[in-house]
């Protein structure tokens, strides 16, 4: 998919399209989670804090993200691609690998090209957003390919062409080369692929390393055989907050932890888990990173038991200093628990409170002023009055909300009291509703494709 939370914006705010907008944290430490094509023109890009993002495009409008309606768009296009091939590989909410040939759905250059430009069309279609495909042999190239294809395009890379397309592009295009990689390569001047492989195997071996010099020679020849995985089994499932202003107060750090800790379990009983490690990350004020763990004698989804050994490992680290991130994991997984791990958490299954569910907004949006954590950048609201609108920032006691919809013309903007009692959060509206008597989608074999 094309920049996609910001895509999913746009689409979702008639009065965003074709301008500027960036997605992410808002508070002080936050990042970009994405940039729309516009925002990229003045330098913004993905993982850059906040505050340069805000410096580079001042204009730009500024979300706060909304998870929960990328993964239902996520897993429309997820459905599309399944029903190609049954091995789909999904690398994050917007990028997946799919093998056609295990599909019956592509056997040569032409019916790649084929499927290629039917699945564009259902994306669109399904979703009314763009999304870019990459063909090629091999998961390296189509990666490569997608990008090339980038925005709203398909690119095929014949049989044959590999070692000509790669050539000429930067080593920085290949998978595992990032920055300080590539500055070691530049300084032994390497700039290029094709530089790189004419360095030779033993060349990158005494540069990188044994197994990071094989790797990169093999992919310089473009040879990738790693294939398509269809389902990753989960290693570890952990949950993570930042905070805008330092922690110190030791306490404030012990019901962090544990708050974080049930938000693990959360996530763990939501996908039917357990698991046997508890693992605790710290990042104190000098950014250092400290991590500690403990096994357990079984797996469990036991909120009192992980909390209290979150509790345990918070016990061994310092934390005088401030703290900056937590965060709480659980690994060693398994679908099964062990009752009673220890004479504390015997008795009944403890179960976490119904309310406060958790949020999707980041952590330094919840520290913030009450009345911004109701009404986060982006997020949509009803008036009773007005009908639906969406929240262009709040402060002071007021809030600005632009009333429009997916399917609306650019709407009006209006200014509430933050308690105004007309005025409440909403779910966000699709952004292509279904008419009430939609026709059956038809099956893959009834679109031509195989399943």
């Amino acid at each position: 998919m094309d920049a996609f939370y910001a895509s999913v914006e746009q689409a979702s705010k008639p009065s965003l399209r074709g301008k500027a907008v960036v997605v992410g944290g808002l508070g002080p430490r936050g990042v970009v989670a994405t940039a729309s094509y516009e925002a990229r023109v003045f330098g913004v890009r993905s993982a850059m804090p906040m505050a340069q993002a805000r410096r580079l495009a001042p204009h730009a409008a500024y979300l706060v993200p909304r998870f929960g309606l990328y993964r239902s768009i996520s897993e429309q296009v997820m459905g599309l691609l399944r029903a190609l091939s049954p091995l789909v590989e999904p690398l994050s909410l917007d990028e997946a690998f799919v093998d056609l040939e295990a599909g019956g759905t592509a056997w040569d250059a032409e019916s790649a090209r084929l499927v290629g430009a039917r699945l564009r069309a259902e994306i669109r279609a399904v979703t009314g957003l763009t999304g870019s495909v990459g063909l090629a042999a091999s998961k390296m190239l189509a990666k490569i390919a997608s990008e090339q294809a980038k925005p709203d395009g398909l690119v095929l890379i014949e049989p044959g062409t590999e070692r000509a397309l790669l050539g000429p592009l930067s080593v920085r295009t290949l998978p595992g080369v990032g920055p300080a990689t590539g500055d070691h390569l530049r300084r032994a001047g390497i700039t290029t692929v094709e530089e790189l492989a004419e360095a030779g195997e033993d060349e990158l071996v005494r540069l990188l390393g044994k197994a990071h010099g094989h790797a990169l020679y093999a992919m310089a020849l473009a040879r990738d055989d790693r294939p398509v995985v269809a389902e990753r089994e989960a290693k570890s499932v952990s949950v993570e907050d930042t905070y805008d202003v330092d922690i110190h107060d030791r306490v404030r750090v012990g019901l962090e932890v544990q708050r974080l800790a049930d938000r693990c379990v959360r996530r763990l009983r939501a996908a039917g888990l357990s698991g046997r490690t508890i693992v605790l990350k710290v990042r104190r004020y000098d950014f250092s990173t400290l991590t500690r763990s403990e096994t357990l004698r079984g797996p469990t989804d036991d909120p009192a038991v992980v909390r209290e050994a979150a509790a345990r490992l918070l016990d061994s680290v310092d934390t005088t200093g401030g703290v900056r991130l937590l965060g709480v994991g659980v690994s060693g997984l398994a679908d099964y628990t062990q009752e009673d791990l220890f004479a504390q958490a015997a008795g009944e299954r403890v179960e976490l409170p119904a309310e406060e569910p958790e949020r999707e907004e980041p952590a330094e949006e919840r520290q913030g002023p009450a009345a911004e954590r109701r009404w986060p950048a982006g997020h949509d609201v009803r008036h009773a009055l007005h009908g639906h609108g969406w929240v262009q920032g709040s402060g002071l006691g007021r809030v600005t909300v632009r009333f429009e919809t997916p399917g609306s013309a650019p709407g009006r903007v209006r200014t509430f009291r933050v308690d105004d009692p007309d005025l409440e959060p909403v779910d966000p509206l699709p952004l292509v509703p279904l008419p009430p008597s939609a026709p059956r989608r038809p099956e893959a074999a009834d679109r031509g494709v195989a399943g």
